[in-house]
């Protein structure tokens, strides 16, 4: 499977390589690009992946220049790879009309309704058809852990939720928590999903919680002047909730003063690397 990687560009930083591939993604139908972070460790030994899912209208690259995030992993000796964030070049009807729906929004889901279904994968791309590839082509030690932000942080959630035994650990930056609940994710669920609000509940943390529980701790930072948490878009208090009625272990933190930007995640991302790294034995 990696003599079908297209190696797209490569640079340098901090004794680690940031790589840029397109490949052509069986599950999504199309040409998909992600880029990974290899530390320097990984010249010499296996080791252990980050994944970061971004949020609404980011691409591979968003996380990889704006999150400072390569020094940390340099000295962990951590991977960190990024997906994009939806399918690409399909042109479906109405796919590049609204910047919460369609193009660089697929929300990490199986899309059931046509014609979404045939491209929109994203949640077997990211658990299943992209951890293969990665595991096969690069060196890896097969431990993991997941992030994300915004609609990502949701993803990271769910997959989490969804595959107990295929992370060591999960974190999130002012996630969707509860998208059945949300503008956000009622509009792009009926739009991948249907009209069955029903089966929107295996795509929703808060659900998920309520529903099965959950085995391990949960990570979530939110800043308190973030604008789509006051709009009700994220709904931590939500996650709160489910976690405290299932038993969940859940470190919810309110940050004074923080919004929904990457000066967010930038400030912050070195406690979740390192929350990570513990959960990896890295630390």
């Amino acid at each position: 499977m990696s003599d079908e990687l297209e190696l797209v560009s490569i640079t340098k930083s901090f004794g680690g390589w940031l790589k840029r591939y397109a490949h052509q993604s069986r599950v999504l139908n199309c040409e998909m690009t992600f880029a990974i972070y290899l530390p320097p460790q990984a010249q010499d030994v296996t080791v252990p992946l980050l994944w970061w899912l971004s949020g609404l209208t980011c691409t591979d690259e968003n996380f990889m220049q704006k999150a400072g995030a390569h020094r940390v992993a340099a000295e962990l000796g951590m991977a960190i790879v990024c997906p994009d964030t939806s399918p690409r070049g399909t042109d479906l009807p109405g796919e590049h009309d609204s910047y919460d729906f369609g193009s660089g929004a697929g929300f990490y889901v199986n899309a059931t309704r046509s014609p979404w279904s045939e491209h929109y994968q994203m949640y077997d791309y990211v658990t299943w058809e992209l951890p293969v590839l990665l595991q096969e082509t690069f060196p890896l030690n097969g431990r993991q852990s997941i992030s994300g932000h915004s609609m990502g942080g949701h993803g990271a959630l769910i997959c989490a939720l969804k595959n107990g035994g295929l992370y060591q650990s999960v974190s999130a930056f002012a996630p969707m928590t509860n998208p059945v609940n949300c503008p956000w994710g009622e509009w792009a669920f009926s739009g991948y999903l249907g009209d069955d609000r029903k089966a929107w509940k295996e795509w929703d943390a808060t659900e998920l919680i309520r529903a099965r529980g959950c085995q391990f701790e949960i990570l979530v930072d939110q800043g308190d002047a973030d604008n789509f948490y006051h709009d009700g878009q994220l709904r931590p208090e939500a996650l709160e909730k489910a976690c405290k009625s299932a038993g969940v272990p859940l470190i919810l933190r309110y940050q004074p003063g923080y919004d929904h930007s990457y000066f967010f995640i930038a400030t912050f991302i070195e406690e979740h690397m390192r929350y990570h790294a513990n959960h990896l034995r890295l630390e």
